[in-house]
């Protein structure tokens, strides 16, 4: 079963030449979920191998605008195209219902697909001080509904604080909460364990050859053999293949939470908007540096880390021309600096690690050792 990771914004803050604002779509078996949606993204999709029809999930990890900013348009994209019939599911932090039916309502958008908004109960400690300043009501209450709006939702935490999200045959989505200066989450996508391999001699050997009773066992039911033996899937399976484990996380200065829930995981895709020597001030802006974001990928045991979410700052530049610019005066940084110091954080430890670009697709296999690019 094939899994992709597909970035279609790469950029911090606002959407500019040579990065799209937040933007990623995770790709199993041609089904497609959306991980945050800045401005502008619609307009990288359009550019992608991403075909809208078949975005059945948005996920927002924050109601910051350079992750949200472009999910009306989104979802008008998706609906002017054609290219959908069936619901999507919208999940993302309490407020985002009301910011939805706000930008369709006010505009009078109407879509081909009707939606369903799930919203994640806030915590009191997600809560910033200096957001008692600037209270803003988030509930959709007073909202009139979209009218292609299904009735929406809203998830509370267990008393782990892990929000349940969504479950179906072969996988589950969790999400946990990441400190930033507005609520933000990081999501879990884990895939179910897979039967283990069917031992086809055993089963040749008791006068069963190769046919549906073979998917049957794999289905976990009991057959009978030519003789009359019952036999259980136990008993000619092999131990269970461990599913794939992806984490997205939003904006964080502090992703500890990600302990509970993301260990092991075959994908970490994490923030690191400024350099280690820039540490303070992204603190400060509530964001990582590559040495936080290391360490946490070792705690976790990560397979692979792909960092995103560079400042604008940072430019997709060769070593050579790391220099000054003549016209603008300003400072032109390439972004193998965030590079640098993500490699110095891991070591030689076996994680591959990749800084993410627009467009760069990530196939995310079950064993992905290897070594830093």
């Amino acid at each position: 079963m094939s899994l992709k990771v597909i970035f279609l914004g790469t950029g911090a803050a606002y959407p500019s030449p040579h990065r799209g604002a937040s933007c990623v779509v995770l790709q199993n078996d041609g089904d497609s979920w959306v991980f945050d949606c800045g401005e502008g993204s619609q307009t990288q999709l359009m550019k992608s191998c991403v075909k809208p029809g078949k975005i059945s999930k948005i996920f927002i990890s924050h109601l910051h605008g350079d992750h949200l900013f472009g999910l009306p348009g989104l979802l008008c994209t998706i609906s002017m195209n054609n290219a959908r019939k069936a619901p999507v599911e919208i999940y993302g932090p309490e407020g985002l219902c009301k910011y939805i039916r706000t930008c369709l309502n006010l505009s009078r958008s109407l879509l081909e697909f009707n939606f369903t908004v799930c919203e994640l109960k806030v915590l009191e400690n997600q809560l910033a001080e200096d957001l008692k300043d600037w209270v803003v009501d988030h509930s959709s209450l007073s909202e009139k509904s979209h009218p292609n709006e299904n009735p929406k939702s809203l998830i509370y935490p267990d008393s782990n604080q892990i929000w349940s999200l969504f479950e179906n045959e072969t996988t589950f989505v969790k999400a946990v909460s990441l400190k930033h200066r507005i609520p933000s989450f990081a999501f879990v996508i884990e895939e179910k364990p897979l039967p283990g391999k069917l031992n086809a001699q055993l089963l040749s050997n008791k006068g069963i050859p190769p046919g549906p009773v073979y998917k049957e066992l794999k289905s976990g039911m009991k057959i009978t053999s030519p003789s009359g033996e019952v036999i259980c899937p136990e008993d000619v399976l092999g131990p269970p293949i461990k599913g794939r484990k992806v984490v997205i996380a939003g904006d964080s200065c502090d992703s500890k939470e990600l302990l509970k829930i993301g260990q092991n995981c075959h994908l970490l895709v994490h923030e690191a908007t400024l350099s280690d020597d820039m540490f303070e001030q992204a603190l400060q802006n509530g964001h990582s540096t590559p040495s936080q974001v290391g360490q946490l990928a070792l705690e976790l045991g990560a397979s692979h880390l792909v960092l995103t979410h560079f400042s604008q700052r940072y430019q997709v530049l060769s070593p050579e021309e790391s220099t000054q610019s003549k016209n603008s005066g300003k400072d032109k940084i390439s972004v193998k600096v965030i590079l640098e110091d993500i490699l110095k954080s891991v070591g030689d430890n076996l994680i591959k690690v990749e800084l993410a670009e627009d467009f760069k697709v990530v196939d995310v296999k079950r064993q992905d050792f290897g070594q830093n690019v």
